[in-house]
C-alpha cells in the first residue's frame, strides 16, 4: 500500500508538471502504470465500483472512451460475458495495444479496439446501452461535440458514466459536466461520491420520454 500510494503521489506530480506545460493532451504512454493503478484513496474511481454503478450485465454492449491500458475495459469485458461486447476507443495506438495484450492473456474475445479522436467525427456510429468516461472528459478538446456523439451512440435509455478524481489534473467540475451533458440532451439519473472523487449517471430519454 505504501509503495502505491508513492507511485501515485510521484505520478500526480509528473502529470500536473507535464500539463503544466502542454496544451491538455491525454496521458503519455510512457506514464500508463499511473492510470492502471487502482487508486486506494476514491472508491468511485475503482474499475469494480463503476461496473457496479452502471449496473453491467451479461450480453450488454459497452463502450469504453479513452480506455488507455484498459484498467475499465477488462473488467467490463469480463461482466459483460461471452455474448456482450465492449467497444474499447482511445486516441493513442500503444494504450490499445497494452489493453490487448491484457485481453489476450486473459483469453477475453469480445472486445472491439478502435483508434479515434472523439469530438472529431472519427467514432463509427454504433448502438451500445452503456459508455463510460473515467478521467477523460478533461482531456477532450471539443467535449460538447464528444459528449454529442456518445449520445447518438447509446441507444434510448442507455446510461453514460462520467468519473472525476480530483488528484487528476485536468479534473472536470460536476457543475461542468451537467451542463454539457445537459446541452446535448442527457437527464441526470445518479451521483455517487462528493466533488473531491465523484461519479456521475447520466441517461438518454427512451424514445417515449422525447
Amino acid at each position: 500500500m505504501l509503495i502505491i500510494t508513492i507511485l501515485l503521489i510521484v505520478g500526480a506530480i509528473i502529470l500536473i508538471i507535464w500539463n503544466s506545460q502542454t496544451r491538455a493532451i491525454p496521458c503519455p504512454f510512457w506514464l500508463r502504470w499511473l492510470v492502471e493503478i487502482e487508486n486506494p484513496f476514491t472508491k468511485n474511481n475503482r474499475s469494480s465500483t463503476i461496473v457496479r454503478q452502471l449496473d453491467i450485465r451479461p450480453g450488454m454492449k459497452v463502450m469504453d472512451i479513452g480506455c488507455g491500458p484498459g484498467r475499465v475495459t477488462i473488467p467490463l469485458s469480463e461482466a459483460v460475458g461471452n455474448n456482450g461486447l465492449v467497444i474499447a476507443v482511445d486516441i493513442q495506438k500503444k494504450m490499445l495495444e497494452r489493453a490487448k495484450k491484457k485481453a489476450i492473456a486473459k483469453d477475453l474475445h469480445n472486445i472491439d479496439f478502435i483508434q479515434a479522436s472523439m469530438g472529431e467525427g472519427e467514432l463509427e456510429q454504433t448502438q451500445v446501452e452503456r459508455a463510460v468516461l473515467v478521467n477523460v472528459l478533461g482531456e477532450i478538446p471539443k467535449k460538447k461535440a464528444a459528449l454529442h456523439e456518445v449520445f447518438n451512440s447509446l441507444q434510448p435509455g442507455g446510461i453514460l458514466c462520467v468519473t472525476e478524481v480530483m488528484l487528476d489534473p485536468q479534473y472536470q467540475k460536476r457543475e461542468m459536466v451537467h451542463e454539457l451533458a445537459h446541452a446535448v440532451g442527457f437527464r441526470e439519473k445518479n451521483f455517487y461520491g462528493s466533488k473531491f472523487a465523484y461519479s456521475v449517471c447520466f441517461q438518454k430519454p427512451s424514445s417515449k420520454e422525447g
